[in-house]
C-alpha cells in the first residue's frame, strides 16, 4: 500500500483540502486499497478540530465532505508511516526536513512539484483570505492531486 500524507500549518483549510480531494480521487478510481490518505498540521492549535467552516463550504461547492476530517499534528513517526509527505509550502517543508529521520526513503517534498500550473510553487494559506482563496486552494490542490495520483500510478503501483 502506498500512503501519502499533506501537511501543512494547522492542518484545518489547505491539508484537511487536499486530503479530501485526493481521498475522493482514489475512490473515484477504486484505488482506495491501494493508497492511504492522511493530513496533518506542523502546530498544535487545532488538535481533534474539524477543518475551517469556509474550507468545508468552499470543498462542498465542488463536491467533497471534509466535514468528517480531524486535525492533527506531524510527528517523527508518520515518517516510518508514509511514503509520500508532501507540505503545502517552504515554511512548512523546512519544519518537516527537521523533523525527517536520516532513515526515511520516501519522497518529502512539495505538494505543487505534481502540479501543472507553474506559476505556484507553494499552496497559498487562505486562512486570513476571503471566499476566492479559498477557490484558489480547491484549483491548485485538484489540478497537483491529479498529478500526483498519475505519479503514484506510473511509479509506485506497477
Amino acid at each position: 500500500m502506498t500512503k501519502v500524507l499533506f501537511v501543512c500549518l494547522g492542518n484545518i483549510c489547505r491539508s484537511p483540502t487536499a486530503d479530501g480531494i485526493f481521498r475522493e480521487l482514489v475512490a473515484r478510481e477504486k484505488l482506495d486499497q491501494k493508497i492511504l490518505v492522511d493530513s496533518a498540521g506542523t502546530g498544535d492549535w487545532h488538535i481533534g478540530k474539524a477543518p475551517d467552516s469556509r474550507t468545508i463550504a468552499a470543498a462542498r461547492q465542488r463536491g467533497y465532505d471534509l466535514s468528517v476530517l480531524r486535525a492533527r499534528q506531524v510527528s517523527a513517526r508518520d515518517f516510518a508511516e508514509f511514503d509520500y509527505v508532501l507540505a503545502m509550502d517552504k515554511s512548512n517543508l523546512m519544519n518537516l526536513q527537521r523533523m525527517k529521520p536520516s532513515t526515511y526513503t520516501g519522497h518529502l517534498g512539495l505538494f505543487l512539484e505534481f502540479g501543472s500550473r507553474g506559476n505556484y510553487l507553494e499552496v497559498p494559506d487562505p486562512y486570513h483570505g476571503d471566499r476566492d482563496d479559498f477557490e484558489l486552494v480547491l484549483d491548485l490542490v485538484e489540478d497537483a492531486a491529479q498529478g500526483l495520483l498519475n505519479h503514484i500510478c506510473n511509479n509506485a503501483l506497477r
